[in-house]
This record gives C-alpha cells, structure tokens and sequence, in this order.
C-alpha cells in the first residue's frame, strides 16, 4: 500500500531528479555531490567521473579536426547519442541514489517504490541485499550491469541510433583506431584510463565500467580523482584538465556555451532483466588494464587525427587553384 508518506517520498525524488537531469553539467554535478554525501554508494564517483568523459565527447565535436570531417548532421547525431544515454541513465540511476538517501533517513529500506520509477527488478533486489549486508563491491557492480542493459535497447539497439551513428563512417573510425577512451585525469597532468572498443558490444561496455571502478580504488588514482573533481568545476570542455598538461592544442568550447538544453521525451520501460537475466560473466572482475598511464597514447591519437585534417585541408586548398 502507498501511504501519504510515500506519495511525499515519490514527489521529491521526481522533482529533484528532473531538477538535476538538466544537462550533462548538472548530472556531473549531482553524482559528485551525493558521493562526497554516501561514499559508501561507489558507483556515484563512477558515474561522476564518465559523466565528465561525456561531456568532453560532447564539447570535441566542436574542435577543428571534427567540424572540418563531419557534416553537421553527423555531429548533432553524436551529440544526441551522447546526450540521450546520460539522460537515460541519470533518470534511472538518480531516483536509486535518493531512495537509499531516504531509507537512510528514515532508518528502513524503501526500495520497493522503486518500482515506481519502472527501476528494474534486479536492482530492487541489490539494493535490499546491500541494506543486509552492506557488500559495497557487489552493489556497484550490480549498478554497472544495469546502467549498460538500460541503455542497450532504447539507444544501442534503436533503429535510428543503430543506422545513423553507429553503423556510420566516423564511429566505425574512431572505433577501429582505439580513439575513445574513458579518462581519469587529476591535477599532476596524469591521465589514467581505458580505450572503449566496441561500444555497441554490452559485455565491452560492462567490462570498461567494471575497470574504471577497480582503478578508483588504487589509493594514488582515488586521491588524485577526488582532487580534481573538488578543484576543477565541471564545465563539459577538456580544458579542465588539458590546463594541467604540456599541450599545443585548440581548447574545446564551455558546453553550456555551444549547446541547448534538450527535452528528452521518456519513453515506457521494459524490464531489462526480465527478457535476458544476468549473465555470470559480468558478475565476474575482469581485472585491470595492463597500462594504466594512457595520457600518451591517448593525445598522440589525437595529434595524428590533426595531422590527418590539416592534410586533407591542405589537399582540397590545392584542388581548387
């Protein structure tokens, strides 16, 4: 039965996750603020720091070397991409975060309304076990699988995204080159991360998730992650961390400066994990990346990508004298 207690629960997780889920700089923000709150919840330093990676795709597609090699309509199909799966995600994962915060208020767990949010039944499930047995490895894990299988059908797997981005030029370069990479950068000019390959692909996706997370707890990636994140206020540009590296780059543009807010229409849910389950693999670590340094790799791809459309310039420019 839904008491008037909980009606009053289910009105504020509504309004503030709708009041968070604005934009990608809103939605970083939002999942820094409730790990610094609950870091016993580790998934939100997680979804704090790919949040920023997001945006930072986003921002890229406003650099020379992509508006020079891709039309507009490409450009906006990856922004859209980009921007629908963080929106999907936030309005899924959110209202988890705030029922944990109340049931911690009011000292019982009240995940059963989460239902009401068409959470899946899986995570309803971990989040009573976690309230039992406070297994904070297995609860982030389980947000993991979820946040991948939620994004899989209504983005990966739609016909519009499937045809028009990922089936196009531009995403199978970058993911045949190895240009995507999930970054943890901090305030030392070190970049730590993973590439992601074969973004389409949700055991890959679950994978890279599962790495980043077992690479936030070596003391020195945590420390240094938490320093940046607290110093540098998210603004969706690489800037944020290219000020710390030797670079002679362009600078992307502030996200909030190139573009507008965007009203996702939300669709009804299917329960991910009653069509397919969990598979035994993904509760399986997949163990670290064997080079967790990738700062080199990573701008050495981006200064070939450069070279690659100074080339192309220079060779049109000669076409038409």
């Amino acid at each position: 039965m839904v008491t008037e207690q909980h009606h009053s629960i289910l009105h504020y997780i509504t309004f503030k996750t709708k009041a968070h889920n604005v934009d990608n700089i809103s939605r970083t923000k939002a999942y820094q603020n409730f790990y610094f709150r609950f870091p016993e919840i580790r998934w939100s330093l997680v979804a704090a720091i790919v949040s920023r990676n997001a945006g930072w795709n986003m921002t890229d597609l406003y650099l020379p070397p992509f508006r020079g090699l891709l039309g507009i309509k490409e450009r906006e199909l990856l922004f859209t991409t980009y921007e629908r799966a963080n929106w999907l995600i936030f309005s899924d994962a959110f209202p988890q975060l705030l029922m944990y915060q109340l049931s911690r208020k009011y000292n019982r767990p009240l995940f059963h309304l989460l239902t009401k949010f068409h959470v899946s039944r899986f995570m309803v499930m971990e989040w009573n076990h976690f309230w039992k047995s406070n297994d904070k490895a297995r609860l982030l894990n389980a947000l993991i699988i979820n946040e991948q299988n939620l994004i899989q059908h209504p983005t990966i797997e739609q016909q519009f995204f499937d045809k028009k981005v990922f089936k196009a030029f531009p995403y199978r370069l970058q993911n045949h080159l190895f240009m995507n990479a999930v970054l943890l950068p901090d305030c030392f000019g070190h970049l730590h991360g993973t590439y992601v390959h074969n973004f389409t692909k949700i055991d890959r996706r679950i994978d890279v998730g599962q790495k980043i997370a077992a690479m936030l707890e070596f003391p020195n990636i945590q420390e240094g992650i938490l320093d940046f994140i607290v110093s540098v206020e998210p603004t969706g540009s690489r800037r944020e961390y290219e000020q710390f590296l030797n670079l002679n780059l362009p600078g992307a543009p502030f996200l909030r400066a190139v573009y507008p807010i965007i009203a996702h229409r939300d669709i009804i849910r299917n329960d991910w994990y009653k069509r397919g389950g969990v598979k035994r693999k993904w509760q399986q670590s997949q163990g670290l990346p064997s080079n967790l340094e990738i700062g080199k790799s990573f701008y050495l791809k981006r200064k070939l990508l450069y070279t690659y459309f100074h080339l192309k310039q220079l060779i049109k420019k000669d076409l038409y004298h």
